[in-house]
Formats: structure tokens, C-alpha cells, sequence
């Protein structure tokens, strides 16, 4: 293995600053003296679409997880006898394709003045990598809270049994 050159390493050094890490560890970075790297322009190529929220970066939960409908609501849910207005079912998705089927359907949704929207995300089953499962249901409450639509959204619960169970979720939105 070779050592970096001083340009080399100048420009991991500035790679490195801008790396956030996953752990709550503090980390020590080199930052360089030129400061920070420049941003580059997004190289796109034809049609754009839509930029899926980035997760934000706070310890309580989404408005949406923590909001409480009232008893007859939450009742209903839990018992399964509420009939979804809307499915979006996510399987064979990835994680942009999912967002996007998200954002168009929830569009679509408020626009019909639905209430009930069911999310079919799919369990989480754990694998090997490079198998990698359960990315979009982890990923869909962070989503919610941090869309265009999240003051749309009453509530967000887990779906009965009978609508998917542990793999959907029922979206809840506000009567407008």
C-alpha cells in the first residue's frame, strides 16, 4: 500500500470533514486549512424527481406518531373496521421509487379528500448484506414528518391484521 501524496491527502482530509458519523461518539476530524470543499451542481438528466426528505436529525418523535386522534378513531384502527379510502402498496420498490409512489399517492389523496390512506411497506426481515430489507419501513415515518404533506397528516398507525399488520401502516389525514 502507498502513503497519499500532500495533494492527495489535502483532499481526503476535506472528504473526511464533510462525513457525518453514524454513531453518538464524538469524532475527531482533520479539517483542512482551505476550508470547505465546494459544492458541486447536481448533475440531472431530463426529468427530476421529486427530492425525498432527508431524515431530521431530533430524538422525539414526528409530530404525526405522537398526534392522538380521538377514542372512537383510534378504536376503529385498532379493531380493523376502518375500509381504507387509498392502498399504496411499496413492494419492488426502492427507496426513490417508494418516496415518489408516496408523494404522488398522497397528492392524490387529498386532492379526493380521503381519510384513510393504507401503506403496504412490508415487513422488515432481516438478511445478510447485500441483501438488505425493511430500508423503506424504516424510513417512511422520517419521511412523513419531514414531507410537503406532513401538516396533511392527523396520524400515523399500525395497520390491523386483516390490512397487512406489521408490514402497513394506516395514514390518518386531516379533514379539511
Amino acid at each position: 500500500m502507498r502513503s497519499l501524496s500532500p495533494d492527495e491527502d489535502a483532499l481526503w482530509a476535506r472528504v473526511t470533514a464533510t462525513i457525518r458519523p453514524l454513531s453518538r461518539e464524538p469524532v475527531t476530524a482533520r479539517i483542512s486549512e482551505e476550508g470547505p470543499p465546494p459544492k458541486a451542481a447536481p448533475a440531472t438528466r431530463g426529468r427530476v424527481p421529486p427530492e425525498r426528505p432527508v431524515a431530521p436529525q431530533q430524538r422525539k418523535p414526528p409530530a404525526h406518531a405522537t398526534a392522538t386522534l380521538d377514542g372512537s378513531w383510534d378504536k376503529r384502527l385498532r379493531s380493523g373496521s376502518v375500509e381504507p379510502d387509498r392502498v399504496v402498496d411499496l413492494h419492488g420498490l426502492n427507496l426513490d421509487g417508494a418516496w415518489q409512489a408516496i408523494d404522488t399517492q398522497l397528492d392524490r389523496a387529498i386532492a379526493a379528500r380521503d381519510r384513510v390512506v393504507l401503506l403496504i411497506t412490508g415487513h422488515h426481515r432481516p438478511g445478510e448484506p447485500p441483501v438488505e430489507r425493511g430500508r423503506i419501513r424504516a424510513a417512511v415515518n422520517a419521511w412523513l414528518a419531514a414531507s410537503r404533506h406532513a401538516r396533511d397528516i392527523a396520524a400515523v398507525r399500525g395497520a390491523h391484521r386483516r390490512h397487512g399488520g406489521g408490514g402497513s401502516l394506516y395514514i390518518v389525514l386531516r379533514r379539511r
